[in-house]
C-alpha cells in the first residue's frame, strides 16, 4: 500500500515574474536557479518566495523521486464535456505551448497626405498575417489533436491616429497536442510571415521563439484506470487533451500522471462567469477517491507501470 499525499502548490498561474507551476517545477526539480534572480518591481522571484515563506535553496535543488503515480482534479475551462455531455474528462495529453513574437516594420507616412498605393504600413501586414494565422488554426484544429493558435498582444508605433503606423508587434500563443503540428506550425509561420511582408512593403524586424513546453502524454495504464472507475461509477466520459497547462505537466516527467475534468459552464474560465455545479465537483471528487483506491491496489503487484 502507499501513503496518501495532498499537495496545494503554489503559484501555479503565471505570476509577476512570468514564471507559471513554480511549486510543481521546484518539487520536480525543474526550477532552473537563474530563475530565481527574475524581478518584478525590484523584487526578485527568490525575495519573493522567502517572504512567504518558503525556502529558494530547496525549491531549486528538490526532486522527489518516490511517486507511484500523480492524479489532478481540474476544471474543463473549455466547452467539450458540456458539448458532448460528459459528466467527465478524461485527458490524454497536455498541449505543449510555444510563444512566438514577430516585429514587421514599415514607414512612418503623413496619414493624410501618403497615397494609399504609396504606403509601407505595417499594421496592415500584421492585420493580414493575424488572419492567415487564424485560418491556419482553424484547418489544423479540424485534424486529429488538438491546436490552437492566439495572437493575444497587439503593439504598434507610434500609435498615433495621424501617422501610418511603423512598427507591428505581434505575440502569438501557439498549443499543440502532437509535436510535429507544432513544427510545422513554426515552419508555416516563418514562410507565411516573409510572404506578408514582401506583399505589403514592409520588412520583418524578426520572428522569434520565445518559449517552447513539450505536449505532456498522460499515462496509459493511469488512464485506463479512471475510465473504469467513470464505468464502474456510472460516469460518461469522454478522452480529450487539455489546452491548459497545469501541474500535472511537470508531475508527468518524474512520475504516472493523469487528469480527471469537471464541466465548466458555457466552456468559461479566467472569469468572473466561470462556474461549475456542485453536484460536478462532487462526481469528479468521487471518480479521483476511486481511482486512488484502484491505482493503490495495481501499483502494488510488481511491474505494475
Amino acid at each position: 500500500m502507499h501513503d496518501l499525499e495532498v499537495v496545494d502548490f503554489l503559484a501555479e498561474e503565471v505570476s509577476l515574474f512570468g514564471v507559471s507551476c513554480i511549486g510543481s517545477r521546484g518539487m520536480t526539480g525543474q526550477l532552473p536557479q537563474q530563475w530565481l534572480s527574475r524581478a518584478s518591481d525590484g523584487l526578485m522571484l527568490k525575495t519573493a518566495l522567502e517572504d512567504v515563506g518558503g525556502d529558494a535553496k530547496a525549491v531549486v535543488s528538490y526532486l522527489r523521486d518516490d511517486l507511484a503515480a500523480f492524479l489532478e482534479l481540474h476544471i474543463e475551462q473549455g466547452p467539450v464535456l458540456e458539448t458532448t455531455q460528459s459528466d467527465i474528462g478524461i485527458v490524454t495529453a497536455i498541449a505543449g505551448i510555444s510563444r512566438f513574437e514577430i516585429i514587421l516594420e514599415g514607414r512612418a507616412d503623413h496619414a493624410g497626405t501618403t497615397p494609399m498605393q504609396q504606403r509601407c504600413d505595417a499594421l496592415v501586414a500584421a492585420a493580414r498575417l493575424v488572419l492567415d494565422i487564424n485560418q491556419y488554426a482553424i484547418n489544423q484544429a479540424a485534424m486529429p489533436g488538438h491546436f490552437t493558435a492566439t495572437v493575444g498582444e497587439f503593439d504598434i508605433e507610434p500609435n498615433a491616429a495621424n501617422v501610418v503606423p511603423a512598427q507591428a508587434r505581434l505575440l502569438i500563443d501557439a498549443r499543440a497536442e502532437y509535436g510535429d503540428d507544432m513544427q510545422h506550425f513554426a515552419l508555416w509561420l516563418d514562410a507565411a510571415s516573409v510572404s506578408v511582408a514582401s506583399s505589403h512593403g514592409v520588412r520583418i524586424a524578426g520572428v522569434t521563439r520565445l518559449s517552447d513546453n513539450s505536449a505532456c502524454p498522460s499515462n496509459d495504464h493511469v488512464v485506463s484506470h479512471l475510465e473504469q472507475t467513470c464505468q464502474k461509477l456510472g460516469a460518461s466520459y469522454c478522452r480529450l487533451a487539455s489546452g491548459a497547462g497545469h501541474d500535472a505537466a511537470w508531475l508527468s516527467k518524474i512520475a504516472p500522471t493523469a487528469m480527471i475534468f469537471v464541466p465548466s459552464r458555457g466552456g468559461r474560465s479566467h472569469t468572473p462567469d466561470e462556474s461549475t455545479e456542485t453536484s460536478e465537483i462532487t462526481l469528479g471528487a468521487a471518480v479521483l477517491y476511486q481511482a486512488v483506491i484502484s491505482l493503490d491496489e495495481a501499483l502494488s503487484k510488481p511491474n505494475a507501470i
